[in-house]
């Protein structure tokens, strides 16, 4: 692979994060699912877990959502659409062939759920570790998973 096109397919899947993280913010069911793989597995298990004290602060979101028509509609992957909101640095991708790469993003991200909730907010720092093929309709979001590094809850 040309210099050209390992660049041009970094940048691909760099907006391709992007719409995940805004379609996620936005509980726009229909953009997370144009960057989803048809068979992706997005496995959320202790994404809300404190590491240095092991609370989970939402349990709800430990699941693995198998198929990209299974992300639900106008709502969090487990329930009544909680405000969240994302931002996402550093993407260190590796394109392994012309249809298969790998990356690892770190990312802040924040979540508001309604009034009487757990707590008031989460926010929560991390990297996302993925891979993403391309099968001759763009590159796709085959798979994530999430390494939590820090967690605070007011």
């Amino acid at each position: 692979m040309d210099t050209v096109t390992r660049l041009a397919a970094i940048e691909d899947i760099k907006q391709l994060k992007a719409r995940y993280w805004r379609g996620v913010d936005d509980g726009d069911a229909a953009m997370v699912r144009s960057i989803l793989a048809e068979d992706c597995v997005l496995d959320y298990r202790g994404c809300c877990t404190d590491p240095v004290t092991g609370i989970d602060h939402m349990p709800a979101m430990n699941i693995v959502l198998k198929g990209r028509d299974n992300w639900p509609d106008n709502q969090s992957p487990v329930g009544p659409r909680i405000v969240t909101v994302h931002q996402g640095n550093d993407p260190d991708i590796t394109i392994e062939s012309e249809s298969m790469a790998s990356g690892i993003w770190c990312f802040t991200d924040r979540f508001f759920p309604t009034a009487g909730g757990p707590f008031k907010r989460l926010t929560g720092w991390g990297r996302y570790h993925e891979t993403y093929y391309n099968r001759g309709d763009g590159w796709k979001l085959a798979t994530t998973r999430i390494e939590r590094l820090r967690v605070e809850v007011e």
